[in-house]
């Protein structure tokens, strides 16, 4: 049997409209074949991509060094459980630890895979101590599985799935009295996003990280910082929080972890790590080699190319180019919040209006959070590239009535 049975877009549709569940809104589009910051369909169009694969494909769409070893190790070993030693995976464990703080690192295949064992960690380490709230951010999102879901603090998610998962308390986010009116002696962690992405590219006020490493250290909490959008370079440094002088307890990552192969992380430090025993928690694929050498070719691929550095480079070209839209349009260009290359552009309207636009354009981008235009470009994106896509928002903002 072909893997693909099927030629054209329209015949793909309709295979998935009777074969697969239909809990996605996709757009009436089959990608077929990806290169860097372009994609085409069946029919042969080629789209630029300024959020290529939901922010997972960091590096693009199929990066070389990712590509290599992918292929290397899929011919000397596909997967083995955790019940063995494997050399990728403690390879990529020591890359991470030593890139962000020293931790100890559990892996599985996704953000909500590692958010759910940050939260089961914090419960196993304040548990003795009677520890078991968890504080989450209104606004923020932390995945779908159950205590993932209920840690995600927007009701629109919860809809139909109560009861949720008890123990769980909510605050506004960037908001440092209402943490310290929370954070008690029955919480086990305070859990945040340094930079809210679905919730609409949310940058929090300097002092705000700072402020809840305080509090989380003066009331025995830890502090659990949700990466799997804003890690692995996407706002400049490796980690987000490494705008600031603080130290997590606990980080979560996940998306461009391995290049836009499936995984997951958890880093923790040592003291907090040793809370969970064996028997506690696993993940059957999490950590399999061929995540892990993808992993490990993802941050050889950001060290050797300076892809940090151009991630900040890549933040100032788009900010200049959203100053203008605001210029040319202050009726619906509200406001723009820029880090790195995670980019956010509230509008005065239903931002998918411009998303379908730019669609037909050959532009792929996404709204959040209703108003808001979300870019997530790969860090090896050219400046040329960057202008002609810009251009294209220019246009379809131009092209929109208010």
């Amino acid at each position: 049997m072909s893997a693909i049975a099927t030629t054209t877009s329209t015949d793909v549709i309709a295979q998935f409209e009777r074969y697969v569940i239909g809990n996605y809104r996709r757009y009436p589009v089959c990608l077929v074949r990806g290169e860097g910051s372009w994609v085409w369909d069946a029919e042969g169009r080629r789209y630029l991509d300024f959020f290529p694969g939901w922010g997972c494909n960091l590096l693009g769409h199929c990066p070389p060094r990712v590509v290599e070893a992918v292929r290397e190790q899929v011919g000397q070993l596909i997967h083995v459980p955790n019940t063995w030693y494997m050399e990728a995976q403690g390879t990529f464990a020591k890359a991470l630890s030593e890139r962000s703080f020293g931790g100890q690192c559990f892996f599985c295949n996704s953000g909500a895979e590692a958010n759910e064992a940050a939260i089961k960690l914090a419960r196993a380490h304040g548990h003795a101590a009677g520890r078991t709230k968890i504080v989450t951010t209104l606004g923020g999102f932390h995945g779908r599985t159950y205590a993932a879901l209920t840690a995600t603090a927007q009701p629109k998610y919860h809809a139909g799935f109560e009861p949720l998962v008890p123990g769980f308390a909510y605050v506004a986010y960037d908001d440092l009295e209402a943490a310290a009116a929370t954070i008690d002696s029955g919480t086990a962690a305070f859990l945040v996003e340094p930079i809210q992405g679905e919730g609409g590219i949310n940058i929090p006020s300097a002092g705000y990280l700072p402020g809840l490493r305080k509090l989380c250290d003066e009331r025995g909490a830890l502090l659990i910082l949700d990466e799997v959008q804003t890690g692995m370079g996407r706002t400049g440094h490796w980690f987000a929080y490494q705008h600031t002088n603080i130290v997590p307890d606990v980080l979560t990552c996940a998306k461009a972890l391995a290049g836009g192969v499936a995984a997951g992380v958890m880093i923790a430090r040592p003291e907090v790590a040793r809370s969970l025993q064996p028997g506690m928690h696993a993940s059957t694929f999490g950590g399999n080699p061929l995540a892990c050498r993808a992993g490990i070719a993802t941050v050889e691929t950001i060290d050797e190319e300076g892809l940090l550095e151009r991630g900040k480079a890549i933040g100032e070209r788009f900010a200049e180019h959203a100053a203008r839209w605001r210029q040319s349009r202050p009726d619906l260009v509200q406001e723009v919040r820029v880090q790195g290359a995670m980019i956010g552009v509230e509008l005065a309207v239903d931002a998918t209006l411009v998303v379908s636009d730019c669609l037909q354009r050959g532009l792929l981008i996404n709204a959040t959070h209703g108003t808001v235009l979300r870019l997530l470009p790969a860090l090896t994106i050219g400046d040329d590239l960057i202008d002609q896509g810009c251009a294209i928002i220019a246009q379809s903002l131009q092209a929109l009535s208010v």
